[in-house]
């Protein structure tokens, strides 16, 4: 082929084009994998944070095996919940490749917009039966059983997102973790740490059986069961942590409602079977 040609260069630059374009496309479905992997590793590592858990990830020689191990260990069960506290799909093994774990807590909170902007009762019912709402069952290092909900929410300069812990009486907050894409340093990014979100351990979401979830307040928390203090200098930030959580719970809330009553009714059949067993023993020490 003459390669003063027009048309050698032509089929040149087009071979050269191809190749190239295959070479990068190789490159680009190998790092999105590997994207893929540290996104579900750093999700893992969340949901683990809430609960207390992988605490020595920092000492970790090997960051994406270490948290992989503890989800493993410790995480035992993935929930699909729908909009009327139905487990609609459950997963015991492989829960990263669950459908609750696949379940993206940024679209289900473009769902519940829509449903607090629905303008008919029928418009709200068809966008209530597409919520799906994950929980994930963890058995924690002290031998709790606690339930790991999702949140997720506008901050100030974009959106943040979290996860709270429930103990098994689902009132109390186990642990909580969050996390934000750019709100202010040193002001509202400090949702991020240990000093704010250590707060939120040992609150109640209920007062009096009524929904109040944690409330943060400004000027320091006065009702130590039910508040904590907001961040110093980052008011709409700690109002939107605030807000984000009430209304993930407000929807989990029909889940809540039917573990917590059983949780209530299993304690009040134990607490009648020890009495019981309590007037048996004594009626026997008096028989003798």
């Amino acid at each position: 082929m003459d390669t003063n040609k027009n048309s050698y260069t032509i089929i040149y630059s087009t071979v050269l084009v191809v190749v190239v374009a295959a070479v990068l496309a190789v490159v680009a479905m190998g790092l999105k994998a590997k994207q893929q992997t540290n996104i579900d590793v750093e999700k893992q590592l969340s949901m683990l944070g809430s609960a207390g858990l992988a605490q020595d990830v920092k000492n970790a020689p090997d960051k994406n095996s270490y948290v992989e191990g503890e989800f493993n260990k410790y995480v035992v069960k993935g929930l699909v919940i729908n909009a009327k506290g139905e487990i609609v799909k459950t997963d015991s093994t492989n829960l990263v490749k669950s459908e609750a774990f696949q379940i993206s807590p940024e679209e289900q909170y473009e769902t519940m917009k829509k449903i607090a902007a629905a303008t008919s009762n029928s418009e709200k019912e068809r966008l209530m039966a597409e919520l799906k709402l994950p929980v994930f069952v963890c058995r924690t290092a002290d031998g709790k059983e606690v339930s790991i909900l999702s949140c997720y929410g506008p901050g100030l300069w974009g959106p943040i997102w979290g996860y709270v812990s429930l103990e098994d009486d689902f009132r109390t907050v186990y642990g909580a973790l969050f996390d934000h894409k750019s709100e202010t340093p040193g002001l509202g990014a400090e949702i991020v740490t240990n000093k704010f979100r250590d707060q939120f351990k040992g609150k109640e979401i209920f007062k009096d059986d009524n929904l109040v979830s944690v409330k943060v307040v400004k000027g320091g928390a006065k009702d130590k069961q039910h508040e904590v203090d907001a961040l110093s200098g980052a008011t709409i930030t700690s109002t939107a942590v605030q807000s984000m959580i009430m209304n993930w719970l407000q929807y989990y809330l029909p889940y809540i409602q039917k573990n917590k009553e059983n949780k209530d009714a299993a304690d009040n059949a134990e607490f009648i079977q020890t009495e019981a067993n309590s007037i048996a023993a004594a009626d026997t020490l008096t028989i003798k």
